[in-house]
């Protein structure tokens, strides 16, 4: 059984979402001007004084930039602090070889978890090489299975890239090519509550057919919202908070950090 807590399905569960936080070997390394390992330390920092118990932390993608062991490595303990049970998912700037060596000896990588009254799944949308994402079939029929194993639960579905618009022109271009693949499985299950990914680097709370559908600012710099073309929002980087009850029903929110400022050094050209 994929479970990894004690809690029952009479509990709430307590999850916290990290994403986006493109990590370099070199602890130092920025993106456009941004330290990246600095300000996601400042995010942790922000969600120990906030959360006090973490049931389960998700990290959606782009966990680095330069798909390094050592980035990865690096994620892994600086997020070992939160003393939380954790799974990972890739994204576009990920690499599934090095993250596997990172991830050693643990159950980081595990796509499934059974956790209070719910069952998480967690999908690759990655392609090499590629900024866009695509479920390839194996991925697709795990949704399927993770789905039609578990009907007694309420369900909670993970991935690197959007599978609807978000209102930016140019990440349209760079979303999740087969969404109506994706939607098919998904509207064949009643079960499933919330669908929730990364690489936006901006918030989105919608809602879809009853199920909830949910982005979440980067943990190092933001783009900005209902954009045409690539920009940078001034915006603080922040996490995702949810409280998952035992009825199904999704409490969820946004931190972010204050005091923050930041003005991109597009000069740096290295996104």
């Amino acid at each position: 059984m994929p479970n990894v807590s004690t809690l029952t399905t009479l509990d709430p569960v307590l999850l916290v979402q990290l994403t986006d936080s493109h990590l370099f070997a070199d602890a130092d390394g920025s993106l456009l001007g941004l330290k990246t390992a600095e300000s996601l330390q400042r995010v942790i920092d922000l969600v120990r004084a906030e959360q006090p118990v973490v049931d389960l932390l998700l990290a959606t993608g782009d966990l680095t930039q330069d798909a390094t062991v050592e980035a990865y490595q690096r994620f892994r303990q600086m997020t070992d602090v939160l003393a939380a049970p954790a799974r990972w998912l890739p994204g576009n700037h990920d690499d599934l070889i090095p993250m596997a060596e990172a991830a050693v000896q643990s159950r980081l990588l595990e796509p499934v978890v059974d956790i209070g009254n719910w069952r998480i799944t967690l999908l690759n949308s990655s392609v090499a090489g590629k900024a866009h994402g695509y479920l390839e079939d194996d991925q697709l029929q795990r949704l399927a299975q993770a789905l039609s194993e578990a009907p007694e639960r309420h369900h909670l579905v993970c991935l690197h890239h959007h599978p609807v618009p978000i209102g930016c022109e140019w990440m349209n271009a760079i979303s999740l090519h087969n969404a109506t693949a994706f939607w098919t499985v998904v509207d064949r299950f009643p079960q499933v509550r919330a669908v929730l990914w990364g690489h936006v680097h901006q918030t989105f709370d919608q809602e879809r057919n009853g199920v909830r559908l949910l982005a979440t600012p980067s943990t190092c710099l933001q783009f900005e919202p209902g954009s045409t073309d690539f920009k940078v929002s001034t915006q603080a980087p922040g996490y995702r908070w949810l409280r998952l009850l035992p009825d199904g029903d999704v409490q969820t929110g946004i931190s972010r950090l204050a005091d923050f400022t930041f003005k991109p050094d597009y000069s740096a050209n290295n996104y």
